[in-house]
């Protein structure tokens, strides 16, 4: 039952706090398998960003001890910004495509 728990915050991030998989309204199971897999790495490189941007520029902390946005929110915010405006900043995304590097 431990993993149960441990997996709801991703269930959360795919549904509706960032990719919004129920309004696919995939009936497909390859083609959801797909979609699945695909927003697992966008997730991962979500995480990853928000980790190094966190490192260099922290997040707020609340009075309440939380931080004002998770970690995801944060890398998931910043690569949507590079990729809204890709002519401007190409650099940042060649950046941020390394967090998809294993090397």
């Amino acid at each position: 039952m431990e993993n149960a728990g441990a997996s709801k915050p991703y269930a959360r991030m795919f549904k509706t706090r960032g990719f919004c998989l129920e309004s696919t309204h995939f009936r497909d199971s390859e083609r959801l398998s797909k979609l699945v897999a695909l927003m697992t790495l966008a997730l991962c490189w979500a995480v990853k960003t928000g980790e190094w941007l966190h490192r260099s520029s922290p997040i707020k902390v609340k009075k309440h001890g939380r931080l004002a946005k998770s970690i995801f929110r944060y890398g998931l915010d910043h690569l949507r910004s590079i990729v809204t405006d890709l002519d401007l900043k190409q650099n940042e995304f060649l950046v941020s495509l390394q967090f998809l590097s294993c090397t």
